[in-house]
């Protein structure tokens, strides 16, 4: 049976950003099914490398039959981007060219995985991209505390219900256990107005996974290693799909981008340390009309850009 790829979002975007050089090296830190390194290959001399991340093994194993193609200008890990340095170190590669961060749940895992990143299934609570790791949906809302379910609900969901959410869980898991995505949304359903229900359940579940995964903490690591990975005029893209995600890149661009002053430095005030990235993106791009026609789950993505400078 012939597999059908998704369509990555933004691509002629990323391609544009990324600023292919044909001999370069660049990693996909989120490989998913291997669209966007599909096209970062396509526009590569045989030359060039493109190493690509992805912690669920079901996807790395699309993208390498998809990629089969390129032969030893792919390299596939199994490991989740935070540890880019490393694999680097380990494949005698000192700088890189590019590197894209496609975050967030991947179609595949939200139509085809079955592990309960959707709302809109019955699955068991799972959560996990990465299969390996102990931590799931199950653990975090069958025994967190119910000051640890608000507190995550808010932070990482920006639910206003949190509270009253948190505590209808701890109430209903008290009767039996929360197994499946099915019982997680009626104990929702149970606990907030109808007229609120689809934005509730969507930050609900947005904060339990993005708990499991760790993925605001990942982010935030990669990007300071990105600073030490990328070569000169080297470029950064990242796409998020939701508030948390692309405040945290936006901050971290405008801080590398400006002239400042290190906390306990001995610089003077007129001599302030050179800055390190030139964002490239003034306001995100997002997708036109069309393409979100084509892929109605583009529609919340948002691109920024930046580029390595180095005295």
């Amino acid at each position: 049976m012939t597999h059908v790829y998704h369509t990555p979002v933004l691509v002629d975007e990323v391609i544009d950003f990324l600023h292919i050089q044909p001999d370069g090296v660049y990693v996909d830190g989120t490989l998913g099914d291997g669209g966007h390194a599909e096209n970062i290959l396509e526009k590569m001399s045989s030359n060039g490398k493109l190493i690509g991340f992805d912690v669920d093994a079901e996807a790395l194993n699309v993208a390498m039959k998809r990629l089969a193609r390129f032969g030893h200008q792919a390299v596939f890990v199994h490991d989740n981007y935070v540890n880019i340095d490393k694999y680097l170190e380990k494949f005698a590669v000192r700088r890189i060219n590019g590197l894209l961060l496609d975050l967030g749940v991947s179609s595949h895992q939200l139509d085809e995985a079955a592990r309960g990143f959707s709302f809109q299934k019955d699955e068991r609570l799972d959560m996990r991209m990465n299969q390996k790791q102990s931590l799931d949906g199950w653990a975090v809302v069958n025994t967190y505390q119910q000051e640890q379910l608000a507190d995550i609900f808010w932070k990482y969901g920006e639910e206003h219900h949190a509270r009253k959410v948190a505590k209808h869980i701890v109430e209903e898991r008290k009767r039996h256990p929360i197994d499946t995505t099915g019982q997680l949304v009626r104990c929702v359903e149970s606990a907030i107005p109808k007229r609120f229900m689809q934005k509730s359940l969507a930050r609900i579940f947005q904060g339990i996974r993005i708990e499991v995964n760790n993925e605001l903490e990942n982010l935030r690591t990669v990007l300071k290693k990105s600073l030490e990975v990328l070569a000169n005029g080297g470029r950064i893209v990242v796409l998020s799909y939701h508030s948390l995600e692309d405040r945290i890149v936006k901050d971290f661009f405008r801080g590398k981008a400006r002239s400042t002053i290190a906390a306990g430095s001995n610089l003077l005030p007129d001599q302030p340390t050179t800055p390190m990235l030139r964002i490239l993106t003034k306001k995100p791009a997002t997708p036109n009309a069309k393409e979100i026609k084509q892929n109605p789950r583009a529609r919340s993505a948002k691109l920024r850009a930046a580029e390595r400078v180095m005295e």
